[in-house]
């Protein structure tokens, strides 16, 4: 396997993480209240790759 396959493999996931990362960055600082505190939500996301956002949408919104 070469560079160029491996890339191609690799930039999926990629956008997928960037997607969802986005994503929970945006609820999570549009959100009133979270379960925890948003600073250990934000580390979440940001160092648990594709599952720390999944974790948040799962278990760190309330629904108010």
């Amino acid at each position: 396997m070469d560079k160029a396959q491996l890339v191609q493999i690799l930039i999926p996931f990629v956008v997928i993480q960037a997607i969802l990362m986005v994503t929970a960055f945006v609820f999570l600082f549009r959100a009133h209240t979270v379960r925890g505190n948003k600073w250990m939500w934000a580390a979440i996301i940001v160092f648990i790759n594709i599952l720390g956002p999944i974790l948040f949408f799962a278990f760190g919104r309330k629904d108010t």
